[in-house]
């Protein structure tokens, strides 16, 4: 294939992906995160909850997380239940070319929704950077979005992969309020938000820790979800 044709073909693609990706309930998860950012928005205004970009940031958090538990859980389940993933699999390199990609295409289409929202809180609560808020959003979101989906090859079952992931994150959230509240494990740590007793430079050095963590882990997990999809037998068999 030339250059010329890989050039033409490639808006086809991802067009294609998009579909396949973002189909069926997405939209209501969309919608979903819609909704509870503006509801988080509406009872920040109405307790006049004094604002900032760490109150900003916890309130974006959930909307994240729902913007990725559609495309991430039930990924597979929907290229199985098309009937696709057995042609999917007669790709060379079919971790590379397919689901690379798409994990690709997920989190892009995901920062520019989070773009937008970060705009709409500027406008309408607080002055705010939405390209360094997303920045760090980006963070748990790869680290929540390939553990879905490596628990997704795993299981091999939308549903099963969403009570997992609904279990680890109440686990999270109790850790997060812990023992792992202020330390670099903890996965939704806020780094807009300083500690009254904490040095600045000992928290930037917590925050990258952090970031260097939820980074390397979700690398790991990607990689062993991708390494998951070459057991052929157990997803069509």
């Amino acid at each position: 294939m030339t250059l010329k044709q890989l050039i033409s073909l490639a808006p086809r693609v991802a067009r294609y992906n998009l579909r396949v990706i973002f189909a069926g309930k997405f939209i209501w998860f969309l919608l979903a995160a819609l909704g509870f950012f503006c509801l988080f928005m509406f009872q920040a205004a109405w307790n006049r909850t004094e604002m900032n970009e760490g109150v900003l940031y916890e309130m974006m958090l959930f909307p994240t997380v729902l913007l990725i538990f559609y495309p991430a859980v039930f990924g597979i389940q929907n290229d199985e239940d098309a009937r696709i993933l057995e042609l999917l699999f007669g790709i060379p390199n079919y971790k590379y070319k397919v689901w690379g990609i798409r994990l690709l295409m997920i989190y892009v289409a995901i920062f520019f929704i989070l773009l937008l929202f970060g705009y709409l809180a500027s406008i309408m609560i607080y002055p705010v950077n939405p390209c360094e808020m997303v920045a760090q959003l980006m963070f748990p979101l790869l680290f929540y979005g390939n553990l879905a989906f490596m628990f997704s090859t795993i299981t091999r079952s939308g549903n099963g992969t969403a009570v997992l992931m609904i279990v680890l994150s109440i686990l999270i959230l109790i850790l997060s309020n812990g023992m792992a509240g202020q330390s670099f494990w903890n996965v939704i740590i806020n780094p807009f938000r300083v500690p009254n007793n904490m040095i600045p430079a000992i928290w930037e050095g917590i925050i990258f820790k952090s970031r260097a963590f939820l980074l390397i882990a979700g690398i790991i997990w990607m990689m062993i979800g991708l390494l998951k999809l070459q057991e052929r037998e157990k997803f069509i068999g």
